[in-house]
């Protein structure tokens, strides 16, 4: 069965992937505020410096730059850095070791939920943090799974976060 792949990705799908990071971004912000502005704001300069990062290290190489991909970093990562090489891109090796400054996107504010919530418990910041698993997990599967990474062409030429979550045994 041939998958369609996006040249350019359409804008809701970008939309879409875009405020489920946000959404993620923000509630761990408000949950570290929690512990005062100093947390909440370091915070923000870690998301910021992981998005920087993004474009940097693997927009650049890929398919999509100066294009709309899934996720707008594309053409968000044209404005700012100087176009890679997709080779780069297709031979880099990930493993689960890569992953953990993602995750920490989400640790940072649950283990921050769960300090506030051994100090003065609060059903506010419990939601919150249920909903930024949710998010962090399903919310993020389903951006991925049935949206970004399905019709996306440099998934087609090699993507080394495909070669993890769909190890061939």
């Amino acid at each position: 069965m041939e998958v369609h792949c996006y040249e350019n990705y359409p804008g809701w799908i970008v939309l879409l992937s875009n405020l489920v990071s946000l959404s993620i971004y923000f509630i761990g912000a408000y949950i570290l505020s929690g512990l005062g502005l100093f947390f909440s704001l370091l915070y923000i300069l870690y998301c910021l410096l992981m998005e920087i990062r993004l474009l940097k290290d693997g927009c650049v190489n890929c398919y999509y730059y100066g294009k709309n991909c899934g996720f707008g970093k594309g053409r968000l990562s044209a404005l700012f850095f100087k176009q890679g090489d997709i080779s780069k891109f297709t031979q880099r090796k990930m493993d689960w070791k890569d992953m953990i400054p993602d995750l920490m996107v989400s640790v940072f504010p649950l283990v921050g939920g769960i300090i506030l919530l051994i100090i003065d418990f609060s059903w506010i910041i419990l939601a919150l943090m249920i909903v930024l698993i949710m998010l962090s997990m399903a919310g993020n599967a389903f951006i991925r799974g049935s949206l970004t990474c399905s019709g996306c062409k440099q998934r087609e030429l090699g993507c080394p976060a495909e070669k993890l979550f769909n190890k061939k045994e």
